[in-house]
């Protein structure tokens, strides 16, 4: 452990930033689960709607800085593919 106050603050500030991180990273693979198994199961209804709220769920993501943009596009852009593959 660190012996300034200012770097022990830090290392603090880390740990819960990092969990913070962590649970949303978390929401965003529910989310996205939720899409899969939607398209797996068939049921274009459902797959519509986890897809809009996965989107949004990324979306936040992204703008947070928790994930590069890119790697939000092409998660969104992957999900988007497979519902719309779905006759």
């Amino acid at each position: 452990m660190a012996n300034i106050k200012s770097a022990k603050k830090r290392v603090l500030v880390g740990r819960r930033n990092a969990e913070k991180n962590k649970a949303v990273r978390s929401g965003v693979k529910t989310a996205i689960k939720k899409v899969e198994s939607a398209v797996a199961s068939g049921d274009k209804a459902a797959a519509q709607s986890s897809l809009t709220a996965a989107i949004s769920t990324i979306s936040k993501a992204g703008s947070k800085g928790i994930y590069h943009k890119n790697n939000t596009a092409r998660k969104v852009s992957r999900l988007s593919q497979m519902v719309n593959k779905m006759n």
